[in-house]
């Protein structure tokens, strides 16, 4: 297959569905999560209204990194089920009219892949270059200052080589050396592994990292890092944030790569990608990796994973946004399986509820594809676990001062009095059950109209009708203390999107060619109102209006 294969374009302005297999649905009482839980799950999230959906990784690994450290690229792991439970999983989710997509991790494996075992055996095997050696320096230290996102050296000492190998994450996470045509080759080889199987799409992890600095110079300093920073690498108590990251990532090389990688895509029809940017000015890399559409469709960085939320932060990046990234297409995620869930990151640990759904209205009207990870439909807080409970090793070394992913991670509540809230039958799950998340369980929201179940579903239902909302250009309305609003606007549906972020009343003065502008009714977004020129908004209150 040399030329294009067609794309709908599904993508743009769709709705992807984050699932972290572990923690989705047990459907064999061992406390994991596992593919056959996730395809008798799979009616709740067309329900909801989602395009498709992306899967955490369950390729076959030791699960040191909790399936990103990959051993076998081309098999499930066994704790997840088999390649017919994917076959199964593929077949269903089409049926439902949800898309695919699956999560590659192609920067680096496990050690136990057996790429690495022959790498690592001598300095001169078939494989000897395809992972990031160095000698050390004349003093018996690593070659250079890079650090590990998990804290400590990013090289580690192998006595069988007598020399280093890079690791960005964990040891036993080593870096595959890009800079070796072959090592390009066999990952696009799995890449095609999969796409023949039938998946939709891609989420490309850590996007930015392939390739490393051929010459191992090492990163400039740049003192404490801001506390704000939403990147979950930029913590204060972690010291990877305290270099500037120009030489370990992000490096020109990128690109060529991401480009065959577009190209193999291309040949299967209505394929995505969607990349994790984590870097120093993740709009920059945004911007360049989904420009010219020979890279990727779609990408997203961290600036809204942070705590930051009020009207003239989002209006400030959205500004910075629309300058630097253009035309290139986002995707927009609140939350995800690495930072704290969005409902306690902005809400604080009783979060308003009213907030939440202003929060998923917002993200609903963004130019772009909205993300959402499993339990944000429930409106789920953060889970609070003892360090006994925990399962990530960045918490584990981390803790107390940074308590890890797990909080995010825990099972998903179906039904609020079932034991472990109907994720296993098992006596045991991998992660407790967060108690707080009981009441918020799918079956005690679901028909209920005032639950936060309801207004997604009504919201994601809602928004597929406005073709300005999932088409439409944004233009931003001038910045306000407490309200942020924006135009979007299409050639048959031009909608004026106001959302106050504050806990107070507030009020926006119209635009005098919006002034005759009628309220969109449906979206189920309340605490609004035209009043005059104005509009009235209620704390963490909102509209839509259009013009006939």
């Amino acid at each position: 297959m040399s030329n294009k294969a067609p794309n709908n374009g599904w993508w743009r302005g769709g709705v992807i569905y984050q699932i972290y297999p572990r923690s989705f649905q047990d459907s064999n009482g061992d406390g994991i999560g596992d593919l056959p839980g996730i395809t008798q799950r799979l009616d709740h999230i067309a329900a909801l209204g989602a395009d498709g959906i992306w899967i955490s990784p369950f390729f076959k690994s030791p699960m040191k990194d909790f399936g990103y450290d990959v051993s076998d690229y081309n098999d499930v792991d066994p704790m997840f089920g088999t390649l017919d439970d994917f076959r199964a999983l593929v077949a269903r989710a089409h049926v439902l009219g949800l898309k695919v997509m699956i999560d590659q991790v192609l920067s680096h494996c496990s050690d136990q892949h057996p790429w690495f075992v022959e790498s690592r055996s001598s300095r001169d095997n078939p494989k000897a270059d395809w992972f990031v050696w160095a000698d050390p320096r004349d003093d018996g230290n690593p070659p250079n200052n890079w650090l590990s996102i998990f804290g400590g050296s990013a090289w580690q000492w192998d006595t069988r080589r007598c020399q280093y190998y890079l690791h960005n994450f964990l040891t036993s996470q080593p870096d595959l050396n890009f800079h070796h045509p072959a090592v390009q080759d066999a990952l696009l080889d799995t890449v095609k592994f999969w796409l023949d199987l039938g998946v939709d799409g891609y989420r490309l992890d850590t996007v930015n990292f392939f390739f490393h600095d051929a010459q191992l110079r090492d990163n400039p300093g740049r003192g404490a890092p801001d506390r704000s920073n939403p990147d979950p690498a930029v913590n204060p108590f972690n010291p990877y944030g305290w270099q500037r990251h120009v030489y370990d990532k992000s490096r020109p090389e990128n690109l060529p790569f991401l480009q065959r990688l577009r190209a193999l895509l291309d040949q299967y029809p209505d394929t995505t990608m969607v990349g994790e940017i984590g870097d120093d000015d993740g709009l920059a890399r945004v911007a360049e990796y989904t420009a010219g559409g020979d890279k990727l469709h779609m990408a997203y960085c961290f600036d809204l994973l942070g705590e930051a939320h009020d009207a003239p932060f989002l209006h400030g990046f959205l500004t910075r946004f629309n300058t630097i990234v253009g035309d290139g297409w986002p995707c927009w995620a609140l939350s995800n399986h690495d930072v704290v869930r969005s409902a306690t990151r902005w809400g604080g640990p009783n979060p308003d509820p009213r907030l939440l759904r202003l929060a998923a209205a917002f993200q609903a009207s963004l130019r772009g594809t909205v993300c959402l990870y499993q339990g944000e439909e429930l409106g789920l807080p953060e889970a609070e676990l003892r360090y006994e409970d925990l399962q990530d090793p960045y918490g584990i070394t981390m803790w107390p001062e940074f308590k890890g992913r797990d909080g995010c991670r825990t099972p998903m509540p179906w039904s609020g009095d079932a034991p472990h809230a109907g994720f296993t039958t098992g006596d045991r799950p991998w992660l407790p059950v967060a108690e707080a998340h009981r009441a918020l369980a799918v079956d005690r929201q679901a028909g209920a109209p005032d639950s936060m179940l309801s207004f997604f579903t009504h919201l994601l239902h809602w928004r597929r009708q406005q073709v300005a909302l999932r088409e439409g250009r944004l233009t931003l309305l001038p910045a306000h203390p407490q309200v942020l609003a924006f135009i979007r606007q299409h050639d048959t549906q031009t909608l004026l999107c106001v959302f106050n972020f504050s806990d107070q009343v507030a009020k926006l003065a119209l635009p005098e060619d919006w002034r005759s502008a009628t309220v969109l009714d449906g979206s189920g977004l309340p605490g609004a109102r035209l009043e005059g020129d104005c509009v009235r908004c209620e704390p963490y209150g909102g509209l839509f209006l259009h013009r006939t």
